[in-house]
């Protein structure tokens, strides 16, 4: 299983990508959950000690100069497009207990668009090795959008789940993310509503995004969202919470797996 997880800042991608990882490695998958956020958080929802002080991979100069034979610091200069990825996860990675390891991505942070340079380079490339060579499950919490993914990979990603609250700016987010799926042609897209206070919620997002997949809902929780402000995962939870989260992982697998998913 290869999962893709984004949506605007704050919905709770990190906590849904956290129960995966955890919930997988509990049925004795091995699981690579990479944070691929540049707010990363989900070492904390893992339960990883001193996860703050992981160096992010883009920001590890000497390893993008050596693996992209660039010169740190510069940019519009000559570097490999294929630079070696495939080590790398066995020497970064970062256990969190038996099954779980964790990779810190980064962000790229350039001004303008299309950014070209030695460390996006080097993401992407690790990013399509562990989707396309890795027999791990892979959990990636992504920010806002699929920067990290690429035509090489979409066809190879199970599902992206874009987690959606009501609220306008959500909804808006989540057209934007499935419009640039739908450009690099990742057909399996399916949404999680978080934060959910009734079924008045739910019918507003229903309403909202017509025609879009809805892998489950989850309530409001107060024990979620003060584990999420301080940067933990919520262990105590509601009944009702724990009901939608299985529900979602069933219609996760579901889905993932259909071949009839592809025309949705």
């Amino acid at each position: 299983m290869k999962i893709a997880v984004s949506g605007k800042g704050g919905v709770g991608k990190t906590t849904l990508s956290a129960f995966l990882a955890k919930r997988f490695a509990a049925e004795g998958r091995n699981v690579l959950a990479i944070d691929a956020d540049p707010d990363a958080n989900l070492g904390h929802g893992l339960g990883i000690k001193d996860c703050s002080e992981i160096v992010p991979i883009s920001q590890m100069k000497e390893l993008v100069s050596e693996r992209t034979e660039s010169t740190p610091g510069s940019f519009g200069g000559f570097f490999k497009l294929n630079p070696k990825v495939d080590d790398l996860p066995e020497k970064l990675a970062v256990p969190s207990g038996q099954r779980i390891r964790l990779m810190v991505m980064g962000g790229v942070k350039k001004g303008g668009m299309g950014c070209v340079c030695p460390e996006s380079v080097l993401l992407k490339n690790l990013v399509q090795h562990l989707i396309l060579h890795r027999d791990d499950v892979v959990i990636m919490d992504m920010e806002a959008g699929i920067e990290h993914l690429g035509r090489g990979t979409s066809r190879a990603v199970d599902c992206l789940i874009v987690v959606v609250e009501p609220g306008r700016r959500s909804v808006e987010t989540a057209r934007r993310i499935k419009g640039l799926s739908g450009d690099i042609g990742l057909k399996r897209v399916a949404l999680v509503g978080n934060k959910i206070r009734g079924e008045k919620d739910r019918e507003f997002l229903r309403a909202s995004l017509p025609g879009y997949r809805f892998l489950g809902f989850i309530p409001y929780d107060e024990m979620i969202i003060e584990a999420d402000l301080k940067g933990d995962f919520a262990e105590d939870i509601l009944p009702a919470t724990q009901t939608a989260f299985e529900d979602i992982l069933r219609n996760l697998i579901a889905f993932a797996t259909d071949e009839a998913g592809l025309e949705q």
